[in-house]
């Protein structure tokens, strides 16, 4: 975890911003802090624990030990279901490869400031080009709800956030960064080595989805994937596909613990 949040909190106590890895500590908002903080997960009692105390989620069954508390579960509950009708029902379909990382193009259609500090690769009226000559097939509703006014009715989905369930599929990008959102807005009940490993995929799918976004990230160490090329566009769904591969034991790993926490009484 180290490795992966040190860097961030060096560049923040430099004044340094990252357009591409600061999104996964602005966007999702857990604190670094807090994913420094190991939890073993519901059902685990940590003896000698005293550090534990003023944690949220755990109370004290025994003096000096520590355990994520039941009615923390209680208060979570709602959430862990829909956690867990969310992931089943994206696991139950079939990977879509065919949104090409359009997303960012259409969060800057026809639109007077851009949403990073970098520069467009192909400039205004190029951006446009790409957004008006490729078809939006957008799923995710978080990445929709950022697209333009001009960009919205071009997606083949007309996307709302009842419909997230009905609409998620395993292919997308986002649907696995938020991997790593359902795991943290369910700690301490699942487990950190869980986490870690969500937020690893998070960090890759971040790293894809700005290399074949828009802007030019040369000066951050960035090789783009041109997805305004036939080529580029079949690199995206290499790398879109191996990235849903990744995704897949996660997803069931964190729908057997949400499965599991369903049945505590």
């Amino acid at each position: 975890m180290e490795a992966l949040v040190g860097p961030y909190l060096r560049r923040r106590a430099a004044g340094e911003k990252h357009p591409v890895l600061d999104f996964l500590f602005t966007y999702y908002g857990h604190k670094p802090g807090q994913l420094r903080r190991w939890h073993p997960g519901f059902g685990v009692l940590l003896g000698d624990s005293p550090e534990y105390a003023d944690i949220r989620g755990y109370h004290e069954p025994a003096p000096g030990t520590h355990t994520a508390a039941p009615a923390f579960l209680d208060r979570r509950r709602d959430t862990v279901r829909f956690v867990a009708d969310l992931l089943r029902a994206t696991a139950a379909r079939q990977p879509r490869l065919s949104c090409f990382g359009l997303h960012e193009w259409a969060m800057v259609y026809r639109a007077a400031d851009i949403r990073h500090d970098a520069p467009l690769r192909l400039g205004r009226a190029g951006t446009d080009e790409v957004v008006e000559t490729l078809d939006l097939r957008c799923t995710h509703y978080d990445a929709y709800r950022f697209f333009t006014p001009g960009a919205a009715p071009r997606n083949d989905l007309t996307l709302t956030r009842a419909q997230q369930v009905a609409t998620e599929q395993p292919g997308c990008l986002h649907a696995g960064m938020d991997l790593y959102k359902w795991a943290f807005k369910l700690t301490p009940l699942v487990p950190s080595p869980l986490l870690l490993d969500t937020f690893e995929l998070a960090c890759a799918a971040r790293a894809l989805d700005m290399r074949a976004s828009p802007y030019d990230l040369s000066a951050y160490g960035y090789t783009p994937v041109p997805i305004e090329t036939p080529a580029g566009r079949a690199d995206y769904v290499r790398a879109q596909a191996d990235l849903a591969r990744r995704a897949l034991p996660l997803r069931r790993a964190l729908l057997e613990h949400c499965d599991h926490l369903l049945t505590v009484a």
